[in-house]
């Protein structure tokens, strides 16, 4: 669970990024939800091939 909480943490810490950049147009949080998400993004991927190679070697 572990890579959960980093996923869950990573996004709870955009909260306030997205909200300064979709309603208050601030150019800056928009510029920290783009390397957020690209973080995010990252992270996805490292789990995706986690998760694989865990499978593969369980059968």
């Amino acid at each position: 669970m572990n890579r959960f909480d980093q996923i869950r943490d990573l996004v709870m810490s955009l909260e306030g990024d997205f909200h300064k950049f979709y309603e208050k147009g601030n150019q800056a949080a928009g510029t920290r939800v783009r390397k957020g998400m690209q973080e995010l993004k990252n992270l996805a991927q490292e789990i995706r091939v986690e998760v694989q190679d865990i499978k593969n070697n369980e059968s």
